[in-house]
């Protein structure tokens, strides 16, 4: 199979440009190697790969692409929060014009198997149950609570203290920043494109990727890689509220070997379909317990919790990837600890 990968040069397409490799398919990368997503010059091609430089919002280098290609996995996005409101227009090109200006290339070529990259931000707050009135939907946390020290959401109904769990595929979106909208309408863009083409659309939910390869010092990189680049500079890793949000900490491996079987699996899922699979560890763990790992992994120093917070980050949310398992046979093998032990000691790109 010959599989064009969009940002095929970044943190979590080149771990699956190396699975696919290693399976025996073709690989064409396609990315634009921004200054913003790569904290270094960017990487050579792969054996056996062809690695193109090119925009995904370029209707004539997207086709070009596309030759002789027999399924996309599109991982093309301008990721994180941003710095505010004002890069809306950034993420909305990026994310939502990019993801539509492949799609209708791709109805025109006659290429119907599609792997995106999806995300589990399109949850919002994840799954919390209170002992009176069940599962419930809190809302945005406020900023007087945060500003309070008052983390935990409350049930939305009696504002008690709630139970979280691990959110599955059907439970409702809720986005809560510009980064998740963009998320959840490329998921739409690729449901439309699906119906109306008679293609097959997969959305892998990534929960928080990390391991060897994460950017450095980007607005690409996420919390693993801010507190690993932090202990690189003999510094404390600055832990944001109390450090007790939850999360799904998935190795880059593991998430590499998901899209590349969902790739090998899309073409059997039925005309003009789509469908969502959380891609996590099932292992869920506090950002806090994963500064301390990074730490005591590293030598030292040990985190500080700041107490600081962003709007628009959510408290818990976590993946229950039954679904993924279940459907494609997908199991993580990269625990937590073992994990953690090898980013510690892996230098940054």
């Amino acid at each position: 199979m010959r599989v064009l990968i969009t940002g095929g040069a970044g943190f979590i397409g080149t771990h699956i440009v190396d699975t696919l490799l290693a399976r025996g398919h073709e690989v064409v990368s396609y990315d634009a190697v921004l200054a913003s997503a790569h904290s270094r010059p960017p990487r050579a091609a792969r054996p056996g790969e062809r690695l193109l430089v090119g925009d995904v919002r370029d209707p004539e280098g997207v086709a070009a692409a596309l030759a002789g290609v027999d399924a996309v996995c599109h991982q093309a996005a301008m990721v994180g929060l941003g710095k505010d409101f004002a890069d809306a227009p950034s993420y909305v090109g990026c994310n939502d014009l990019g993801t539509a200006v492949l799609l209708a290339a791709m109805a025109r070529a006659g290429v119907r198997d599609l792997v995106l990259a999806g995300s589990m931000v399109v949850y919002g707050e994840g799954r919390y149950v209170c002992a009176r009135h069940g599962v419930v939907r809190p809302g945005p946390r406020a900023e007087t609570d945060l500003a309070a020290g008052r983390f935990e959401p409350r049930c939305p109904s009696c504002g008690a203290e709630l139970a979280p769990g691990l959110v599955a595929e059907d439970a409702p979106v809720d986005p809560r920043n510009v980064y998740a909208t963009t998320k959840l309408a490329q998921e739409h863009l690729s449901a439309a494109w699906a119906r109306s083409t008679g293609g097959r659309a997969v959305s892998l939910r990534y929960h928080n990727v990390y391991g060897p390869g994460m950017p450095r010092d980007t607005p690409y990189a996420g919390v693993a890689a801010l507190f690993r680049s932090a202990l690189a500079r003999g510094a404390a890793p600055r832990v944001f509220e109390d450090g007790g949000q939850r999360r799904d900490f998935v190795h880059v491996r593991d998430v590499a070997a998901a899209g590349a079987t969902a790739l090998e699996s899309v073409r059997d899922a039925g005309a003009g379909s789509f469908t969502a699979y959380n891609t996590g560890s099932g292992d869920p763990h506090t950002v806090g317990e994963m500064a301390r790992a990074l730490a005591e992994a590293h030598g030292g120093p040990a985190p500080v919790v700041t107490g600081e917070y962003r709007l628009g980050d959510v408290r818990h949310v976590t993946a229950d990837s039954a679904r993924l398992r279940a459907a494609l046979g997908w199991r993580p093998e990269v625990g937590f600890a073992e994990g953690m032990r090898e980013f510690a000691g892996v230098a940054l790109r």
